[in-house]
Order: C-alpha cells, then sequence, then structure tokens
C-alpha cells in the first residue's frame, strides 16, 4: 500500500458540487472535523472541471496530511498525483491500474455485497475492499443491499482494510464497526449536515479498530 496511507475512519466522499470553491470549502470543514481519508467523486463534472478539482483536492488534503483517493479513473489521480483510485465493477482492472499508478498508490475496489469479488480484488492486488449499501442510500437508491454478517466473514478472510458504505450514520455506523468495518465511507450524513464540522467530528468520534 501507498507509503504512509492509513484506510481507516471517517473516509469522506465528496457530493456532487461544480462550484470548486463551495468543495473546497466543504472538504475543509470534514477534514477539520477529523476525516481520515477524502474520495473526490463528482459524477456531474467534465474532464477540465474535475482536473480542477481533484487538483485542488490534492493540495487541500496535503495541507492536512490526509490521503486523496480518486474515484473511478486511475488517469485523473495519476495527473494529480493523488494517493489512489476507487475503482467500481467497470472501472478496469486492478492490474492496469496497478501498472499506471505504480507500487506506492492505493487501489481500493467496491465489492458490493459479493465476498467473492473481494477475495478476487485482493488477489489482483488490492489494497483495499469497500462492502455497501447497508442501509438504503439517496446517492444510490438503488444499490444492491450488504449485511453486517458479510462484514464478519470478510473481516476472517482478508487481511486489508474493509470500508462500509451506503446510507451510513453515526447511529448506525457503530455496528458496522463492531461487524469488521475498518473505515465509515460517507456523502450525504456529513455533506448535507448543517454544521459539516461536527457531523465529521461525530464520525470520527466513533471507535474504529
Amino acid at each position: 500500500m501507498g507509503l504512509n496511507v492509513r484506510i481507516s475512519g471517517l473516509y469522506a466522499i465528496t457530493p456532487d458540487e461544480r462550484d470548486t470553491a463551495e468543495l473546497l470549502r466543504k472538504v475543509r470543514q470534514v477534514l477539520l472535523g477529523g476525516a481520515q481519508v477524502v474520495q473526490y467523486r463528482n459524477k456531474l463534472a467534465d474532464a477540465q472541471l474535475r482536473f480542477e478539482q481533484a487538483g485542488a483536492l490534492r493540495v487541500l488534503t496535503r495541507e492536512f496530511g490526509v490521503p486523496l483517493i480518486v474515484n473511478d479513473d486511475a488517469g485523473l489521480a495519476k495527473q494529480v498525483d493523488a494517493d489512489g483510485v476507487h475503482l467500481g465493477g467497470t472501472d478496469g482492472s486492478v492490474a492496469a491500474a496497478r501498472a499506471l499508478l505504480g507500487a506506492a498508490k492505493v487501489i481500493g475496489v467496491s465489492c458490493y455485497n459479493r465476498a467473492p469479488l473481494a477475495f478476487e480484488a485482493v488477489r489482483q492486488g488490492a489494497d483495499y475492499v469497500a462492502f455497501g449499501a447497508f442501509f438504503p442510500s439517496g446517492v444510490k437508491p438503488d444499490a444492491v443491499k450488504a449485511t453486517p454478517e458479510l462484514l464478519q466473514q470478510a473481516r476472517r478472510e482478508l487481511n486489508v482494510p474493509i470500508v462500509a458504505i451506503g446510507g451510513i450514520t453515526v447511529q448506525n455506523g457503530a455496528e458496522l464497526l463492531e461487524a469488521g468495518a475498518d473505515a465509515l465511507a460517507v456523502i450525504s450524513a456529513v455533506f448535507a449536515a448543517a454544521d459539516i464540522q461536527d457531523a465529521a467530528r461525530q464520525f470520527a468520534e466513533l471507535k474504529y479498530p
């Protein structure tokens, strides 16, 4: 895994925000609140805006000493010297991302509710895996459903960090940590909060492995 990169704690995933200054304001608040990882994800932006926003977030996350992961796009991760990339089911292979980014970068893989997918991703060299959705998600209302039992199984059989995602709140996140998650990936519960920094702080204060 990337040097000095640890995937644990509050894993904040950015909302679809076209205004780069507003995006940076929000992400600074989650970092002040204690986010340990930031993933840049923007499904509405064109390539130029994605490059601009990812580059700006690279500067901001370095200020806080927090890793920046780019969603879906290993090429963009390389362009801005992000700490790694997160691959969904249709975003290409771990091997291709590794060849592009090199050995020192982090590669995470979405495994939805399928343990075999996670075992295969790790075999191919993934540095962490993500499961979900554990609860109804406003961002992905049609997402497949994962269970705490899946986390327990993965924890027994995998030796890489496990990220839980999907409708996670401070209230329901604790049971996922108890079941074996190392990190809680959150969008709405922090970025849609009236006080983003306080929402992030509440997540950061949960008991992580």
